[in-house]
């Protein structure tokens, strides 16, 4: 039934759901690790994202379905160097984005995370402006294939993988003198005053690079 279950769903289904539909008294938990067991090195593996389950194809097999995988839209540069500062900084303001890029960041380029559901709004900080912070959602979670925000590479895998060359750069304002960025052709630069942040760690409540 389980396995029924998991097979026809249309996306990660979280451990209530399952409870909802399994005959009462049913030890879920353990019936998805018997069945995470039994899928364990074959094509189709049961893994857990972001708090939920669901049968993947194996990552090893991935370059089969290579020729039918869709992508409706393309992300800009900008929009992924966005997301990678929000996933490890958030809970994160517009501003502090635009501090640690260094340049304006345009509407539409947070619009399109949010849209996604990738980012989504994480609330307001308790300062002066009372500015919205932002996250990363389930949706990009599930898109990575991780299980929860504590599996993003640290900074040594990024460096290893190429991504990262030397140490990053210090952080610094983007002001109305430095250029907009270049996949935002024609937006003005933002102000670059960053609201206080209660006068602590710049860093604190946000996960830190490893």
């Amino acid at each position: 039934m389980l396995e029924a279950l998991l097979f026809a769903a249309e996306e990660p289904l979280d451990e209530a759901t399952i409870c909802a539909r399994l005959p009462d008294g049913a030890d879920v938990p353990s019936l998805l690790a018997t069945l995470a067991e039994h899928y364990r090195g074959r094509g189709v593996n049961l893994v857990k994202v972001a708090e939920k389950w669901q049968l993947r194809t194996a990552p090893e097999l991935r370059f089969l379905l290579e020729e039918h995988k869709q992508q409706p839209r393309r992300l800009s540069r900008a929009a992924f160097e966005t997301l990678a500062i929000v996933a490890y900084h958030q809970p994160i303001t517009r501003a502090e984005i635009e501090e640690v890029r260094g340049v304006g960041l345009s509407k539409g380029t947070l619009d399109m995370l949010l849209e996604i559901g990738w980012v989504r709004p994480r609330g307001r900080r308790r300062v002066p402006g009372r500015p919205v912070t932002y996250g990363t959602g389930d949706a990009f979670l599930e898109h990575f294939g991780l299980e929860d925000l504590k599996a993003l590479p640290g900074l040594d895998e990024l460096k290893a993988a190429g991504l990262l060359q030397g140490d990053p750069p210090p952080l610094r304002l983007a002001t109305n003198a430095e250029a907009v960025d270049p996949d935002d052709e024609g937006e003005e630069a933002r102000q670059g005053t960053l609201v206080g942040l209660d006068g602590g760690d710049p860093t604190d409540g946000r996960p830190p690079l490893k």
